[in-house]
Parts: structure tokens; sequence; C-alpha cells
């Protein structure tokens, strides 16, 4: 006899014995797992992928477009006094960067800017007037991306004392402008936004980094987060970085997986979503694995 899931099945002939109750309770413990497997399957969304320049990522490749990526973020066009700009006042950086190619990728149809700064967060934070200045002189130079805006790469978090100050410089800069907010800290939602609500411009928007890459916070204590920035802010105002990276150990980081990126996309679902970043830490078969059906639909 051959025993199955439901029954015996008998040879010769003879009836299955299976029991139609039996079958209904199968079915129904069946359900949810079928369910469960479809949840994991779906595609996630992101709106846009961060780039953060350097000599390793100056061609950067991938599909990120296939997650629904149409926007890119760029962290910085001159860093340290140097310019990956063409025409600028600043001496050229060591690499060079074809924009040419870049406006002509799906996955950068429309371009955040991102303007000057010094890779060094206390060096930055101590010559804002200066980035200020190599700022405006990089974004009067024509480029062939069709930019949406700027971004001014001075992180702020709830540690910076001096803040006031930063946000008056602001002012100077050109609009749309974005900038980032973190808080490794962990004040909590809203102490966040009360403090953010002493010094943010009013026409600034914040990508607001989830902390999930450093193990700051779980994606559903960033949703917390957003919810809170949005209602206090706008929604408009919002947006949310989702790390693409965790500790690989000492200073270092490794990409996340698709298992590790894909609950916070559906925590973050209703937000607008950019992936840190793109050609470092998410790879063509991460995207397969967090796109499946959009990637089969598109070939790839």
């Amino acid at each position: 006899m051959t025993k199955t899931a439901t029954g015996t099945l008998r040879r010769g002939g003879a009836v299955k014995a299976i029991s139609h109750l039996r079958v209904l309770a199968f079915m129904s413990a069946l359900v949810p797992m079928i369910a469960g497997c479809s949840t994991m399957a779906q595609d996630v969304h992101v709106d846009g992928t961060v780039w953060q320049p350097d000599e390793q990522t100056a061609y950067p490749t991938g599909h990120w477009d296939v997650l629904g990526g149409q926007n890119l973020l760029v962290q910085w066009t001159a860093f340290d006094n140097m310019s990956l700009i063409d025409g600028s006042a600043l001496p050229t950086a060591p690499y060079h960067v074809d924009w040419q190619r870049i406006g002509q990728q799906p996955w950068a149809r429309n371009v955040i800017l991102g303007l000057a700064t010094y890779p060094s967060e206390p060096k930055a934070r101590a010559n804002v007037a200066k980035l200020v200045t190599q700022s405006l002189d990089i974004a009067r130079v024509p480029v062939p991306l069709h930019v949406t805006g700027y971004y001014f790469p001075v992180e702020v978090d709830p540690t910076w004392k001096d803040v006031s100050a930063f946000a008056a410089r602001l002012a100077d800069l050109p609009r749309p402008l974005w900038i980032t907010v973190y808080d490794q800290s962990n004040i909590g939602p809203v102490p966040l936004a009360d403090w953010m609500q002493t010094w943010l411009p009013p026409d600034v928007g914040v990508f607001f980094q989830d902390g999930c890459g450093v193990y700051a916070r779980e994606p559903r204590i960033a949703r917390q987060y957003l919810d809170v920035l949005s209602e206090r802010f706008g929604k408009q105002r919002i947006r949310v970085i989702a790390e693409a990276f965790r500790p690989a150990g000492g200073e270092t980081f490794r990409p996340a997986t698709a298992d590790e990126i894909r609950p916070q996309l559906l925590a973050y679902k209703g937000y607008s979503v950019y992936l840190f970043d793109g050609p470092h830490y998410v790879s063509d078969s991460t995207i397969r694995l967090l796109a499946p059906e959009a990637s089969a639909h598109k070939g790839f």
C-alpha cells in the first residue's frame, strides 16, 4: 500500500478511502502556507537609488529600474575640494564620470544632484560655509541630466549642537533642496520631529536614513519615524533611505541580502523609498530576488 497525505490508495481498482473532512482540513492548512509563499515572492518597489560616487563605482551599472526606481540621488558631485563635473572652479577629481551616459539610464530619468562635501562628517560640519560656496559653483555648471532638485551632503543628527547655523546657510542654496537626517542616538520619532521643527527651513525636504544598515532599529520602528515626520512636516517633504548594507566586522560593511532588504521595503510601503546605495550594495542578483515577476517580465 502507498500512503498519501489524504488517506490510503488501495490497489486493484479499489475505491479511495479518503475522508472529505480530512481533505478539507488539509486544504485549510494549505491555504495560509500558499499565502505565505505568495507574500514572500511578491515584488517590492522603490522610487529611487542613491549613488555615492567613488573610483570603484565611477561607471555605475545595474537594473534598479526593475524595482521601479527611475530617480537617482547622486550623493555628491564635489568632495575634498575636487569636482566630478568639468567646468567648475574646483580641480577635477582623479577619476572621470560619464554624466552623458548616466543621464540616459532608465534608473536616472530624474536626478537629485548632490553638491559639495567632505566625506568626513566632522570636517563637513565644520566647513559648511565653504561647502555652500563650492556647491553654488557646482550648481551653476550645466550637466546632461534631468535635474529635479539638489542635495546638500552634510548629514544632520540630534548630536549637532550648531545645527541652527547650518540651517541658516541653506537659504543660499538652489531649490528644490534636500538634506539627510538620521537618529543613531535613538531619541525616538516624536523627540526627533520636535528637534527638527526648531531649525528645519519650511522649503527643505528630508531624506530620513532608516538605520537598519547599522542595526539602529528595525523596519517597523523606522516606519513609525516616517509616520511622525510626515504628519509633522508633510508627506511630500519626507523620503526614506533604505540602507542596503549590513556590518561585516570592524568598520566594514557587506551588501544586505534580499531577505534582509525585503522587510524594509514592505514596511515603508506608501512612502518614497531610495536604496543606499545601488552601485555598491544592490546587485542584479539581489534585484531578481526582490522583484522576480518584474525581472521575468523584462527578460532580465
